[in-house]
């Protein structure tokens, strides 16, 4: 018995630090190509790329999620459209205001930045949270599931360029960019643990789910006082002025609420596990 229990540990750290290694080999890809292509990179067609597979990854999860439920045909499509087109219409609808300049700071203007952060979390997160079909889905998927899927927040570590490029203000750049970067290498192996052994490795799922969410929020802390505007208490060398213009804007403006949503996701689903682990457990 203990032979059985303690043979696959050096086998599971190895193929966590393997999915590290992973994880940072596609960040300095992702970081080269950007350096690499400047002209591409400022019109937009990496993030683009990059956001439209998230998008389409996240839908797809959500798709094999329904099927693994018991709700018959007609209710799996139903729901998947009710997340779905919500979706699609907030991202569409983000993006063709960072396009058009909506998110860049207007003399007397309402900021409306952190409305399109805060907006999708007041209305959003109530509704999946207390749903009983996104319930149902998150009790039929694996919990791993949700957070490898957060590997795509090593595409963070585009901040870092540009606080090497002078874009932006180290004092913004750094703990954003390194806390998502940190973020992303981690996803993969404490998914890859929670897999292993989900009791075991609870306490480090939920960790990761705290870092995350700390991460964005001090980054969104940091990126309202130093940019241009009426939140702005500190003014650093560089003026945090790219972080309202596209594509640099479509992060927090998008991808910050998306990536809150799943950590809440995450952070519920590890919970009614765990909540009935200690029911099946109480009832032997």
């Amino acid at each position: 018995m203990s032979t059985t229990l303690t043979r696959p540990m050096p086998a599971s750290r190895s193929a966590a630090i393997m999915l590290f290694v992973i994880a940072l080999v596609a960040t300095i890809c992702w970081l080269a190509v950007n350096a690499g292509f400047p002209e591409l990179r400022v019109a937009g067609l990496f993030s683009t790329v990059a956001r439209l597979a998230i998008t389409a990854t996240i839908l797809a999860a959500l798709w094999v999620g329904l099927a693994r439920t018991q709700l018959d045909g007609g209710k799996r499509i139903t729901t998947w459209l009710v997340v779905t087109v919500p979706f699609l219409a907030w991202q569409a609808l983000v993006w063709s205001a960072a396009v058009a300049g909506g998110f860049r700071l207007q003399p007397g203007a309402i900021p409306m930045l952190p409305i399109a952060i805060l907006l999708p979390l007041v209305i959003g997160l109530p509704l999946l949270l207390r749903s009983r079909r996104v319930a149902a889905i998150l009790d039929a998927m694996p919990p791993y599931w949700l957070i490898g899927l957060q590997v795509y927040r090593i595409l963070g570590s585009i901040f870092l360029l540009a606080y090497a490029t002078g874009n932006l203000a180290g004092l913004f750049a750094l703990p954003a960019g390194t806390g998502d970067t940190l973020v992303g290498l981690l996803a993969l192996p404490t998914a890859y643990l929670l897999y292993l052994a989900p009791r075991d490795n609870h306490a480090r799922a939920v960790a990761w789910n705290i870092l995350g969410i700390l991460d964005l929020v001090i980054a969104i802390s940091i990126g309202f006082l130093t940019a241009p505007g009426p939140f702005q208490l500190i003014v650093p060398s560089t003026p945090n002025t790219l972080l309202g213009t596209y594509p640099t804007v479509m992060t927090p403006a998008f991808m910050v609420p998306t990536s809150l949503m799943l950590h809440a996701l995450s952070l519920r689903q590890l919970a009614r596990r765990r909540n009935q682990t200690m029911l099946q457990g109480s009832a032997t």
